[in-house]
């Protein structure tokens, strides 16, 4: 999956950094990131290949291995100008192209980078807000409202029914391909809970047997996401949510198609109910 990068320790801890000049730093913009792309490998600008403007300031954002990655600050005034052989890229295309850990940290990067951006000002009082100096938030210095980085929880469920999974096709999204049940946790329930309740939403199935498969934090949609597999309770008919779903329906073990991406945790479930694993 897209965060099993395996070239070294993420560290996301809070720090103070300022950018070296071998520092790699993401750059976004209203038409994606500051990227090269050759050869289906990306490249992002190091810190001394930026032409910034004095008292420009940068935002350290995590490491992974020794390469540490920063942003621009989103209190700097003045944009930050580009060497010409970067273009601006959609962040989709860390779906396709590599390194792999390079595609995880521009999806993480990005998950920071709009979360600043929706926290410059206040949402209780409508002041601009400061950086912490000792944690990653916003601090509001008029009312003291502190802001921390926005984890949506989301269930992804695998149900199935004997040899028999349960696949959806969304409605009104560029992904055309089966997928599995998935849904946002609400105020007050348990993963569980989500389970069974965005299951009966989209497809009027009910559920039991919940049992936990793994995790996988989700930049895309500033989600963690966690999987679950479990059994049909009762009467296998659908309904579908219409506003949802343009399609849900049993396919067996034979019928899944293969998969042909290692990036989500959807497609990671799906082929291991394909093999048997689950």
């Amino acid at each position: 999956m897209l965060h099993e990068i395996g070239q070294g320790e993420y560290k996301i801890e809070y720090k103070n950094y300022e950018p070296g000049d071998d520092d790699t730093v993401f750059v976004f913009g209203d038409e994606g990131v500051c990227c090269l792309v050759k050869d289906d490998e990306m490249t992002f600008p190091k810190y001394k290949e930026l032409r910034a403007a004095a008292g420009a300031k940068f935002r350290y954002l995590f490491s992974i291995g020794a390469e540490r990655f920063f942003m621009p600050d989103i209190d700097n005034e003045e944009a930050i100008e580009l060497p010409e052989m970067y273009t601006a890229q959609n962040s989709g295309i860390s779906r396709m192209a590599g390194p792999r850990y390079l595609a995880f940290a521009l999806i993480t990067a990005q998950s920071l980078h709009e979360w600043y951006t929706a926290r410059k000002y206040c949402g209780r009082c409508g002041k601009k807000t400061m950086h912490s100096e000792t944690e990653r938030a916003r601090v509001c210095p008029d009312c003291g409202l502190v802001e921390y980085p926005k984890i949506s929880p989301v269930v992804i469920v695998a149900v199935t029914h004997g040899e028999n999974l349960l696949v959806t096709r969304y409605k009104d999204r560029p992904y055309r391909m089966y997928a599995l049940v998935a849904g946002f946790g609400e105020t007050g329930e348990s993963h569980e809970d989500t389970v069974r309740r965005e299951v009966f939403e989209e497809t009027g199935i009910r559920v039991k047997n919940i049992r936990y498969y793994k995790s996988q934090p989700w930049g895309f949609s500033s989600s963690l996401l966690s999987g679950f597999v479990c059994d049909l309770d009762g009467d296998p008919a659908i309904t579908i949510d219409k506003n949802e779903l343009s399609e849900a329906l049993w396919l067996s073990r034979s019928e899944v198609p293969p998969s042909v991406s290692d990036v989500a945790l959807t497609a990671e479930m799906m082929e291991m109910f394909r093999l048997g694993v689950i």
